[in-house]
């Protein structure tokens, strides 16, 4: 599974990169669906991979502000602080963890390891869907979400 994280985390690095042509006024113009706009879905996605994570650790959840990272930068900075910790957690825990039931401070039910771990890998490639048709919808063509080609290894 650490190779759909490691897809998630080059996809996310070329939408940073894809990022670097727009205007921050661009960035924060309201799209429909989604959670509105480009920087607030980038910076989205991190806080939900994050807290997932921290879940899964039993630990508390840390609550970023957006307002904290609202430029392009600043986001793209989070993103690698926490796939740093989140790869160092990821790669020695992956298999005999499956089955362990997780209970979050923001979800009355509990979960397992495995289910967690799958809900990150789809809610980031849901998002990044999001901005690939809005992309399209500025004219320009989306970063590929083909995992084919990416030497993943």
């Amino acid at each position: 599974m650490i190779k759909f994280f490691e897809y998630n985390w080059q996809v996310r690095d070329e939408w940073f990169d894809w990022c670097n042509q727009l205007t921050i006024k661009e960035l924060l113009k309201v799209h429909n669906g989604g959670v509105g706009n480009i920087l607030y879905t980038l910076f989205h996605i991190i806080d939900v991979e994050y807290s997932w994570i921290r879940g899964i650790q039993c630990k508390e959840d840390i609550v970023f502000q957006f307002t904290d990272y609202n430029t392009l930068e600043k986001v793209k900075s989070l993103s690698d602080k926490l796939r740093d910790e989140i790869a160092e957690f990821l790669n020695p825990n992956l298999g005999h963890l499956n089955e362990k039931l997780v209970s979050v401070s923001w979800d009355k039910d509990q979960y397992t390891f495995d289910e967690i771990l799958h809900h990150i890998i789809t809610h980031e490639v849901h998002h990044i869907g999001q901005l690939s048709v809005w992309a399209r919808e500025l004219g320009l063509s989306p970063v590929s979400a083909s995992f084919i080609g990416r030497n993943l290894r």
